[in-house]
């Protein structure tokens, strides 16, 4: 396994708040990093990473939100 993204935990700090919004805006305000380009290839590895545990069972009630995260990764990134 290699070195991870760059800013790789500010993004698995975001990827901890979905169910909490005014944390999630506030992680956002404390790392701008994240929305750059090396922000978005971290938090859409995160996102990424996420969404495949809940497709064995694992973080069922983070699902919706982390498939819109996932939609409006890739609508920045386009």
């Amino acid at each position: 396994m290699g070195p991870s993204p760059q800013r790789f935990d500010c993004a698995t700090l975001y990827a901890c708040t979905p169910l909490q919004p005014n944390v999630a805006a506030r992680v956002r305000a404390a790392f701008p990093i994240l929305g750059s380009p090396a922000g978005l290839a971290a938090e859409a590895t995160v996102c990424a990473q996420l969404l495949q545990t809940v497709s064995r069972g694992d973080n069922l009630l983070l699902e919706d939100r982390l498939r819109d995260w996932s939609e409006d990764l890739c609508r920045r990134q386009s």
